[in-house]
């Protein structure tokens, strides 16, 4: 009788960590909890000089790809298997470190390479009018930009990922009240219908609805304004797993981490971890 072969398992976590070096501490407490074999983070908000690379080492994440600027944005990805090769893309004629992508392939042990693209979506400021806020116009344009971005765009066979904090909660379930949100960025109509527009034209496949379909409410973020966001559970899905169709039917699990925002001085945002065999 053969041997049967075990397929490779791949853990994969997002989270806005809103502080990488702030929180380095929490980071490991996920760390040591999740095992995830690649963790994306955005707003690291650190120059990539001052990563804590050696904090990394020492949970055995030798391998990291940045893209980071002194205080604002910034994306990461730390992981325990070494990158074939590793991109940035920078979008509406901007340098601010909002894109990072990576592939794995023959160094990681994978016959079919994977690419992983690693986003940090503008978050639109308060105003939802493009005429009046910079900002929102700046989030239009840049979800835009997304939907015409070759990455973006892979064929049928390719094997590829798209995490981050992008910003939009586009369905009504993603929201506590999609009612009361209308007006409110990250889930006005247009950016839904931008970040849907994003997500139909590369035939992506929303890792988190297919594990909690609708209309079930599903959310990673909870303000900081909220005097007791866990009794108030008014949250919003801001942070997305995506994959190509190559990988829909090798999906196993999805964890979204919601005790981590009751960690003492956490990010507003948890993280997300889809795992997939490959």
């Amino acid at each position: 009788m053969r041997a049967r072969v075990h397929p490779m398992q791949l853990k994969i976590a997002t989270w806005n960590i809103n502080s990488v070096r702030l929180r380095i501490d929490l980071v490991a407490k996920f760390i040591k909890a999740a095992r995830p074999d690649v963790l994306c983070l955005q707003e690291t908000k650190c120059p990539d000089d001052r990563f804590p690379l050696k904090r990394f080492k020492r949970l055995g994440y030798e391998h990291v790809a940045l893209n980071g600027q002194k205080g604002y944005h910034g994306v990461a990805v730390i992981s325990h298997l070494p990158f074939d090769t590793t991109s940035l893309k920078h979008y509406c004629g901007k340098t601010d470190s909002r894109h990072i992508g990576i592939v794995l392939g023959e160094k990681a042990g994978l016959r079919d390479p994977l690419t992983i693209h690693n986003y940090y979506v503008p978050a639109g400021g308060d105003e939802p009018d493009p005429e009046i806020n910079p900002k929102f116009a700046h989030k239009l344009g840049f979800l835009d930009e997304l939907r015409e971005c070759p990455h973006m765009l892979p064929d049928g066979g390719q094997r590829s990922i798209v995490v981050g904090d992008l910003n939009v909660a586009p369905l009504e379930c993603d929201v506590w009240s999609h009612k009361a949100l209308l007006k409110v960025v990250s889930h006005t109509p247009i950016e839904c219908e931008k970040l849907t527009a994003v997500q139909k034209a590369g035939n992506w496949i929303d890792v988190a609805r297919a594990f909690v379909p609708e209309p079930e409410k599903l959310y990673s973020w909870w303000s900081y304004r909220s005097p007791d966001w866990q009794a108030a559970d008014k949250g919003r899905r801001l942070d997305h797993i995506w994959v190509t169709p190559a990988l829909a039917d090798r999906l196993s699990a999805l964890t979204v981490s919601k005790e981590a925002r009751g960690w003492h001085r956490p990010s507003d945002h948890v993280p997300v971890t889809a795992t997939i065999e490959l």
